[in-house]
């Protein structure tokens, strides 16, 4: 049986071989060649981390607003209630539910990010 190589490894395989190229490459053309390498490793990330995260916030959302739905009709629901005023920052959970979902980007776009002390 013939496997075919992941999204993920064919991301970060190119990922790495733009990194590898980068050293002997002019200034701009090696800043560029990191733009991309970096946009790769978040598209890896992505792929990898993405459908779990995507998952818990739903699964918070449900939890939050209780109701069942898809990921983007829940936001839709959030955005909604939060700009009529029907949820604000005293509603329960609320902040504890943006704070996990944006975590979880975080651990997406930026992996190195590192939270303040009390953030």
């Amino acid at each position: 049986m013939i496997e075919h190589p992941r999204a993920e490894e064919l991301v970060e395989a190119v990922a790495s071989w733009i990194e590898s190229l980068r050293p002997s490459l002019p200034p701009r053309d090696a800043f560029l060649a990191r733009v991309a390498a970096n946009a790769l490793a978040t598209v890896g990330r992505e792929l990898a981390q993405g459908p779990a995260a995507d998952q818990a916030t739903q699964a918070r959302l449900v939890a939050l607003l209780g109701h069942e739905g898809d990921l983007a009709s829940l936001n839709a629901d959030l955005c909604d209630r939060l700009e009529t005023g029907e949820m604000g920052v005293h509603t329960p959970g609320l902040l504890a539910t943006l704070k996990a979902n944006i975590i979880d980007q975080i651990a997406i776009d930026q992996p190195n990010y590192v939270s303040q002390p009390g953030g």
